[in-house]
This record gives structure tokens, C-alpha cells and sequence, in this order.
């Protein structure tokens, strides 16, 4: 489950990483007449200036900073919780009546462990959900350092970059 989850987020975040990088290619003219040879050479040579001053490539696969948050809900809410109140219920009820309290004591212990697991479930999604915008903002910021410098490079041999 745990595989799945991380292997999914990962998937998710290529996903994400990728319609940003799509997004964020500055637009290059040359202003000064250069040729198309010589554009792809002076793009080759401010990528390489730009990737070195800011530590981001954005030809490299987007991968994330930090790991996926843990999941804290775990299986069998429901049942952990009615195996517990059957066992409370059957203890607190009188020898005449112990099947009763057993069995009401399954139910109310079932509905109370279901609830439980279900709100640490939503608490698993949130936490997984600001994770990834955590990790869609950070890579962002790093384009965007990236790319300023990309067109300073650019626009100092001569080019209109927007």
C-alpha cells in the first residue's frame, strides 16, 4: 500500500513538474540579426552558465526534495474497535447479560474505530496533499531563478528574451 502510495505521488508530481517546465520556455529573438546556429549555440552555452549559477537543470527529471509523508491511518478501524468494545462490553455487564453488552459493545466499539480511522485518513490526504504543492512551489521557484538567469545570459549576447 505504502509502494503504491509513494509510486502514485511520484507519478503525480512528474506529472505536475512537467506542465510547469512546459509552461516557463522563455522566448528567444535575436535582435541583432544572429543566425539559427549561432542562437543554439549561445542557448547551449547560457543554459550551461545558468545551470551552474542556480544548481537547477531543467532537462533533468523533476524528482522531490523530500519524501512523501508517512500514512498514519491503518486497516481494520472498524474491527479493532468492535473486537475492543465486544471485549469491554462482555467485562462490564452482568453474567446474565453478557452477550448483550458484548454486542452492543462491538457495535458502538466499530462505529467509534471506523470514525477514527476515517479522520486520520483525511489527515493522511491533507498531509499529502500540501507535501505536493510543497514540492510543485519549490520547483517553481527553482525554474524561476533559473530562467532569470538563462535571460540575462541571453540578453547579454544580444537577444530579446520574454
Amino acid at each position: 500500500m505504502k509502494r503504491t502510495s509513494l509510486i502514485f505521488s511520484s507519478v503525480l508530481i512528474c506529472f505536475l513538474f512537467t506542465g510547469l517546465a512546459l509552461a516557463q520556455d522563455p522566448i528567444i529573438f535575436p535582435a541583432k540579426g544572429q543566425s539559427q546556429e549561432q542562437m543554439e549555440k549561445d542557448k547551449f552555452s547560457c543554459y550551461q552558465w545558468a545551470k551552474n549559477e542556480t544548481g537547477f537543470d531543467p532537462m533533468q527529471t523533476p524528482t522531490a526534495s523530500t519524501p512523501p509523508p508517512q500514512q498514519q491511518a491503518g486497516r481494520g478501524g472498524a474491527l479493532k474497535g468492535a473486537a475492543v468494545g465486544a471485549g469491554v462490553g462482555a467485562i462490564v455487564k452482568r453474567d446474565d447479560s453478557r452477550s448483550k453488552g458484548a454486542g452492543t459493545g462491538a457495535v458502538v466499539g466499530g462505529v467509534l474505530g471506523g470514525a477514527r480511522q476515517a479522520g486520520q485518513m483525511r489527515k493522511d490526504e491533507q498531509a499529502r496533499q500540501q507535501w505536493e504543492q510543497q514540492q510543485a512551489n519549490e520547483y517553481s521557484q527553482n525554474r524561476n531563478t533559473y530562467n532569470r538567469a538563462f535571460s540575462a545570459c541571453m540578453e547579454s549576447k544580444g537577444y530579446t528574451v520574454k
